[in-house]
């Protein structure tokens, strides 16, 4: 057979130099005909080599007859539907060969998205640990939301998984975006949906801060992390661009090395979309809702009396109390940074908000405070720090005497 080197100089032979078939076929050493077919051929030849069939050949019509009947048979029961007693390897290959004659294409859609339509919202968990402080580490959320015209990412790190965080966390994303998407989406996060008889019911909490915002909620079906393909290839592209060769001493520091990093992301340009994302946000945030006039306010909340012991835990951490509010009751608020406490208007307590667990936070103020006051407290001589009831006076009070 004329391989491709002769093909190629036979044609040059006969279009640059202009020589004869006769006189081509004794320089080349092949016969005239070859070179007449090698310059009627207009590709290179090439080897063919002749299939010698398959064991499973054979079996072709029983797989095609199954098929029919039950497109989605895996190959090993197929197999033992036909008797096959050949390697698993060349009958599965042989099965998806022939499935998709049977089974019914599933096209992937490409979604086009309009200014303002919606963002994707997710929980991220960055393969890191951060230090809490007081030796402990851990791989706090990631709340990530990407807008869907102009591909805009937003991200912060929140203390947990709790409905006020994730909500806090959520606002905070919502104003750096600077509006409000018409529609979020969102997967099946139980501080936001929880399911009954397979329908998707929001939380309290969430409706009660989409209604403020009126935001429309989109909630995806289980199992289905295509429906927000954005926003898990911007946790994949904060995976393998933000997170390598960096270093990080406490969340607020992640935080704040994030809120440098993702304007010059978001200033890329977009393989998708052929423009940079922070150029397509300015259509994108003329087009968001504004927010209300009042913001929601999901911060975590508890009335209770405070006790003698002038401490009030939030989580597994306490946090102190001047006691001067010592059995009145007190308003207390959480949010992403601090715990404010407040009585009857005045504020009490405020302290940064502990990410480590199991701490005890106490202000030195409260401290000296206690101390002062347990020093003006008169002890009676018999060491009872209460006044003591005198029984005898029960008596006449009951009749009895």
């Amino acid at each position: 057979m004329l391989n491709v080197e002769d093909w190629a100089e036979i044609r040059r032979l006969h279009r640059a130099e202009g020589m004869s078939i006769k006189e081509i076929a004794r320089r080349v050493g092949v016969a005239r005909n070859t070179v007449r077919s090698a310059l009627r051929s207009e590709h290179p030849p090439s080897y063919q080599r002749v299939g010698r069939g398959s064991a499973v050949d054979a079996y072709d019509a029983a797989i095609r007859a199954l098929l029919a009947e039950f497109p989605r048979m895996p190959a090993t029961v197929i197999g033992e539907r036909i008797g096959w007693a050949g390697g698993r390897t060349v009958l599965q290959q042989r099965v998806a060969q022939l499935r998709p004659l049977f089974v019914p294409p599933d096209p992937c859609q490409r979604t086009e998205y309009r200014p303002g339509e919606l963002a994707q919202w997710d929980l991220w968990f960055p393969p890191v640990k951060i230090p809490l402080g007081h030796g402990q580490l851990a791989s706090p959320p990631v709340i990530v939301g990407v807008a869907g015209y102009s591909r805009m990412m937003v991200a912060r790190m929140i203390p947990s998984r709790e409905a006020h965080d994730i909500l806090l966390g959520h606002l905070a994303c919502l104003i750096d975006l600077g509006g409000v998407p018409r529609r979020g989406v969102y997967d099946n996060e139980a501080a936001l949906v929880s399911r009954h008889s397979g329908r998707a019911v929001l939380t309290p909490p969430f409706q009660r801060f989409r209604g403020t915002l009126g935001m429309g909620v989109v909630v995806c079906q289980p199992g289905d992390p295509e429906a927000k393909g954005l926003v898990e290839r911007g946790n994949q592209y904060l995976e393998t661009s933000f997170i390598p060769g960096r270093r990080f001493d406490s969340p607020y520091d992640f935080n704040d090395q994030l809120g440098l990093w993702l304007p010059r992301a978001n200033n890329r340009m977009h393989s998708t979309l052929r423009a940079r994302p922070s150029d397509r946000m300015v259509e994108d945030r003329a087009a968001m809702m504004a927010f209300p006039p009042v913001l929601p306010d999901p911060a975590w909340r508890e009335t209770k009396r405070l006790s003698r012991d002038h401490w009030v835990r939030i989580g597994t951490c306490d946090y102190s109390v001047h006691p001067r509010a010592i059995g009145r009751r007190v308003d207390i608020r959480m949010d992403l940074d601090e715990v404010v406490v407040t009585c009857a208007g005045d504020e009490v307590a405020r302290h940064q908000r502990s990410w480590a667990k199991h701490r005890t936070i106490t202000d030195p103020a409260h401290e000296l405070a206690r101390k002062t006051m347990r020093a003006t407290v008169t002890i009676p001589a018999d060491g009872h720090e209460v006044e003591v009831r005198d029984l005898s006076i029960y008596d006449p009070a009951t009749g009895a005497a």
